[in-house]
């Protein structure tokens, strides 16, 4: 190139323009022509430069990925001011270049000030100009900070169809720039939906805002900002994205000038009352808008929109979306992630979630706190709100402040357990053993099965599981667990809860065969050591099972007299439950549930024996009544309501298969104490003094009555593979139909003994010790108002179980006559065998 092109090439095509010709002429002499291959440095960051090159052809890039074309100076700014480079530069490709050392530049400095004069001028020019974007930049982050949306919170978890659908919509809207209408019922996140948006797309650099609508001026003036004084969020947000939260609650006089912006893109500045006419502004912004439900308004100004499922759709989703929650709440703590549990899951998966993703969030951070360092969630610690009001209950401590007062007290039922039932279950079991062995001179076997056994079995449809409560069984397993302690110091075992919630119920099952056949082949109702045995046998299990594992884990989940009261419970007229909207929102520490120190009203206490918190109670299977939570809770949350009896089994009942199993032996068993009465009712004549027979016989007694409930289910699946209009609901749901007659059926049993021998007591006492009791009084029904009140007790177990039935089913009458046929055939066969007509 000669020297006349090279000058005018300078002076067209280089920042060297500014400069006058004559300096121009003075740098192009100097100039040496060099190459350089590709992808090899040029300079080096933080080096001295060595002097100045101008790009003449080729490509170069800088480290923060800048293209530079021919006509690019290299290295001017930092001669001029003699500083290190600041940005490494490598060739792209094969580059050419005109060079001139640091040095004869330095001369050319020095000889023309204009050099260094022009350049510092421009440098000057750039420092005000990026003085004045650092001060827009401020206060535009000013304006943007406290809307500022910085990530996205979470993903689309779950694998269900409206979990991928969800994405593929987030994906869809990502990819261009029109607005979006994000709509769904309360607690779904779509906030997060919307940053998901927004940080998917290509536009993710660009700042988000989340305004509540709620909370914007009515003037519009923080939104669309002031005519000649403070930005508003539109001008300040660029081409980022601005969210509109709860857009239903957008204040009146802004809805017009909003929905005007959603049509056009443009906005008029607020006004003052001086001013007469303002430039129109167009934004680049885009809009997404949340909504709880779509608006008839808003609709036809959204170019799309998204309608986001609710949790109880996805019900799929569940199982991740809680080993998330577990995950990120563990994390959070810095504690060993926990696990849920099957059963857990499934009652999860029961519940509706109102409030949606928020609510399963919430319900999992309170049951981590309830674990006490176990790894597994179960169903005892997941307690969702309940979905329906409470209706006809009727708290009877508020009705009556003594009541109130008495259960928090030290009498129910420590001073009742420790100062009266330890010393009189020992003095029991001696009499049992050492004194005569029958009822009629015992009073200690009188007590067992004349008074105990009767009134336990009367009691259950007014107080639930009381007896539980002064149990002598668990009174000495809480000593032995104390005593144990004391002596070798060691921390007792948590419960396997997930084995014992598989398992207990039918180990409990088979215990309780065993005990029924004992008592059948060995006539303990009539041998005062056998039934001796049988009591201790109960409490050693009580004990182990205390010296293993805390609290009171036999009585929770193995105990044959604890699982038959738990199932009989369902039907109390009373209740122990806890307000769950107090617990949620007041309590922090969970006393009732896991113990601590007194708090306020509430005292000290070692929490709940049988590690129910009130508030997720379901059922009455798993409330002693022993009122300790009652007594540790500082919230006054804790209630012991009237209710209508059995509510629970048509409400918020969970049926268990072991436990229909131990209805259909209690069923069973009715028709096994009256083996005799069969016989001469079926015309039989079976020696049953020999042990074989009778164990064959006490056999099928224990099966066969079982056979009409299977048998008449049977009959209701064939109708329905007949007439496909009416599906009947699993045999283990429409089972508790025949509860109250099973409890009338065993009732009806016990009633002879309790109107025909309890009153006997004073004389059998003094038999007891060898005294005759001739002249004492006595109080024995007439067998025919003993027979009355069996009838009349298998009669209403009829009446009550045909009505269960249907409130269980919500079936019709006529479809579900099948199972009310069985319950009166069955009520006819205990009417021939205890009734004798």
């Amino acid at each position: 190139m000669i020297f006349a092109d090279l000058v005018t090439w300078l002076q067209e095509r280089t920042a060297l323009s500014r400069l006058s010709k004559n300096v121009v002429d003075a740098i192009a002499p100097r100039l040496e022509d060099r190459t350089l291959a590709s992808n090899r440095r040029l300079v080096e960051r933080g080096t001295i430069p060595d002097g100045l090159y101008i790009l003449r052809s080729g490509r170069l890039e800088s480290k923060n990925q800048v293209s530079l074309l021919p006509g690019s100076v290299i290295n001017l700014r930092e001669l001029i001011l003699k500083q290190s480079v600041r940005d490494s530069i490598i060739t792209l490709d094969e580059c050419e270049f005109w060079f001139i050392s640091a040095e004869n530049f330095q001369e050319l400095i020095d000889r023309y000030p204009e050099i260094s004069q022009t350049f510092s001028q421009q440098l000057a020019q750039e420092i005000e100009q990026l003085s004045s974007q650092l001060t827009f930049e401020q206060e535009r982050q000013t304006i943007l900070r406290p809307y500022l949306v910085t990530k996205a919170k979470r993903g689309i978890i779950g694998k269900s169809r409206y979990a991928t659908r969800l994405r593929s919509q987030i994906k869809q809207a990502s990819e261009t720039r029109n607005s979006v209408l994000i709509f769904g019922e309360p607690g779904l996140e779509k906030d997060n939906i919307a940053a998901l948006i927004h940080f998917s797309s290509s536009y993710r650099k660009e700042p988000i805002v989340k305004v509540n609508c709620s909370k914007l001026q009515a003037s519009g003036a923080d939104l669309f900002g002031r005519a000649g004084g403070k930005m508003g969020l539109l001008e300040a947000l660029g081409e980022g994205t601005l969210i509109f939260n709860n857009i239903q609650d957008l204040p009146a006089e802004l809805f017009k000038p909003v929905a005007d912006f959603l049509r056009t893109n443009t906005y008029l500045p607020v006004i003052r009352f001086e001013e007469n006419s303002i430039d129109i502004k167009t934004s680049q912004a885009r809009i997404i808008i949340i909504s709880e439900k779509k608006l008839v308004a808003i609709d036809s100004l959204v170019e799309s929109e998204i309608k986001v499922p609710p949790l109880r759709v996805r019900k799929t989703d569940l199982e991740d979306l809680t080993n998330y929650y577990i995950s990120l709440s563990c994390r959070t703590k810095g504690i060993k992630k926990s696990h849920v549990t099957p059963e857990a899951l499934r009652r999860l998966q029961a519940y509706d979630f109102p409030n949606n993703l928020r609510e399963l969030e919430n319900l999992i951070e309170r049951a981590l706190v309830q674990l006490q360092g176990c790894t597994d969630i179960t169903e005892e610690v997941i307690w969702p709100s309940q979905g329906k009001k409470k209706q006809f209950r009727l708290n009877l401590l508020n009705a009556y402040p003594k009541l109130r007062q008495f259960l928090r007290s030290s009498w129910w039922p420590d001073k009742i357990n420790y100062g009266f039932t330890l010393v009189a279950f020992a003095l029991i079991n001696i009499i049992l053993f050492v004194g005569p062995q029958t009822r009629s001179q015992n009073f200690a076997l009188n007590l067992f099965w004349a008074w105990w056994w009767p009134l336990v079995l009367i009691g259950f449809p007014f107080v639930g599981r009381v007896w539980c409560a002064i149990c002598p069984f668990m009174i000495y397993g809480e000593i032995v667990q104390k005593l144990s302690l004391w002596l070798f110091p060691r921390q007792l075992k948590r419960w396997p809860r997930r084995e014992a919630e598989q398992w207990g119920g039918w180990f409990l099952f088979g215990l309780f065969v065993l005990i029924l056949l004992w008592e059948e082949l060995w006539n303990l109702e009539n041998t005062a050591y056998l039934s001796s045995c049988l009591l201790l046998l109960i409490t050693s299990g009580a004990i182990i099972c205390s010296a293993i594992f805390e609290r009171r884990f036999w009585c929770r989940y193995l105990c044959p007299i604890g699982g038959m009261n738990g199932m009989f419970a369902k039907l109390s007229m009373t209740e122990l439950r806890a307000q769950q909207g107090i617990c949620s929102a007041e309590c922090t520490t969970y006393q009732c549930y896991k113990g601590g120190p007194q708090k306020g009203e509430g005292m000290e206490t070692d929490g709940c024996p049988l590690y129910s918190h009130p508030a997720q109670l379901e059922d009455n299977r798993d409330c002693v009544l022993c009122m300790t939570c009652l007594k540790a809770c500082p919230h006054r949350s804790v209630e012991f309501n009237l209710r209508p009896p059995g509510i629970e089994l048509w409400t918020t009942h969970v049926p268990r298969s072991y436990e229909v199993a131990l209805l259909l032996l209690l069923l069973n068993t009715v028709f096994l104490h009256h083996l005799l009465e069969i016989q001469d009712w079926l015309g039989l004549s079976l020696n049953l003094t020999q042990f074989w027979t009778h164990f064959l016989v006490s056999l099928v007694a224990l099966s066969l009555p079982a056979l009409i409930p299977l048998a008449g289910y049977g009959i209701m699946r064939i109708i329905y593979r007949i007439n496909t209009k009416i599906k009947p609901r699993s045999f283990i749901v429409l089972a508790y139909g025949y509860l109250p007659l099973v409890l009338a059926g065993n009732l009806a049993h016990y009633l002879k003994l309790l109107m025909g021998e309890a009153g006997k007591i004073l004389p059998v006492s003094l038999a007891t010790f060898g005294l005759s009791g001739e002249n004492l009084p006595i109080l024995v029904a007439h067998p025919a108002a003993i027979a009355f009140l069996q009838g009349t007790t298998l009669v209403f177990g009829v009446i009550l179980s045909v009505i269960l039935t249907q409130k269980i089913a919500r079936q019709s009458f006529k479809f579900l006559s099948i199972q009310h046929l069985c319950t009166v055939l069955l009520a006819f066969g205990m009417w021939k065998i205890i009734l004798g007509v």
